[in-house]
């Protein structure tokens, strides 16, 4: 069915709107990447699929170091999808009908304060006996100490984590692999998880460190999920979603004095200018330093 659709526009796009061979050829690329990176939510029930969705999808781009032309052009092409469908009555309503390409990159990302952040881990105690809590509370922590992308977290390996020197080798976008270091407590967490909780749903179906309920891998999808019950359950009004965590993780190094060319490393940005939007997000902690430093403030 869900195949069907992505045809059915197809011809839509070639028939009733007369585009070129090269835009439809485009466009139905953009859409399926997109169709992808959502996985198991569109093909059980494209219905589910949600402006979130959307939004993680074009913030990996994004943090990718994708030209911002090109991730323009990937949000006409899945606006226009999800048009398509509300318009045939294949979905309820569109989802991407109040994103606007033009603001959406001049918004700047959404993240949590350091108390935040901790009643969002504190959802999972990291005394609970109980195996999933223990995972997603050391998987929350990893993504919030690391800056890491839900992807990143759902394809880690034991054999990827450095004990001796507190380090994580992580593989990103396009494949690159990048070295970040992680907190204390992410590797207290770790090394328990390791040892005492995984080998419990571990069913040898896979190499990842993150298993579900029944042993296979973590998908992003159920990543997302985590993250979502955790705000809820937080008392955490913002729109959270898994990037929230890279974001925040960013934010506060900045605020702390972190140099930003740092940030760009530990994230895995292609651009400086991608990394240079968390210049502007802790407007009050630059505002408080002069008013205290300045003479004339």
């Amino acid at each position: 069915m869900t195949d069907r659709l992505l045809e059915k526009f197809r011809n839509h796009m070639v028939v009733e709107r007369n585009l070129s061979a090269n835009t439809v050829t485009a466009y139905t690329g953009d859409i399926a990447e997109f169709l992808a990176a959502a996985g198991e939510k569109w093909r059980e029930s494209p219905s589910t699929v949600n402006r979130d969705d959307v939004l993680d999808f074009l913030g990996d781009l994004r943090d990718s170091g994708i030209e911002s032309s090109s991730i323009a052009r990937k949000l006409v092409a899945i606006r226009m999808f999800f048009r398509y469908l509300a318009a045939e009555k294949y979905l309820k309503s569109d989802v991407t009908a109040i994103l606007e390409g033009p603001r959406l990159w001049r918004s700047l990302p959404d993240f949590l304060s350091p108390d935040e952040v901790d009643r969002l881990l504190a959802v999972f105690p990291n005394t609970a006996a109980e195996p999933l809590t223990q995972r997603n509370r050391t998987m929350l922590e990893l993504m919030y100490s690391c800056g890491l992308r839900a992807s990143e977290a759902a394809t880690l390996r034991a054999s990827d984590i450095d004990f001796e020197n507190s380090l994580l080798r992580v593989t990103g976008k396009g494949s690159k692999t990048r070295t970040v270091p992680a907190g204390t407590v992410a590797m207290q967490l770790l090394k328990r998880y390791i040892a005492e909780v995984r080998p419990k749903i571990d069913s040898g179906a896979a190499p990842e460190l993150f298993l579900s309920k029944s042993g296979r891998r973590l998908d992003r999808e159920r990543i997302w999920q985590v993250v979502k019950y955790a705000a809820a359950a937080a008392g955490i009004a913002k729109n959270i979603h898994p990037h929230t965590l890279r974001h925040s993780f960013a934010t506060h190094l900045l605020a702390n004095g972190a140099d930003l060319r740092v940030i760009q490393e530990l994230l895995g940005h292609a651009d400086i200018a991608t990394t240079e939007i968390y210049t502007h997000v802790d407007t009050a902690g630059l505002l408080a330093t002069h008013h205290k430093f300045h003479p004339r403030s």
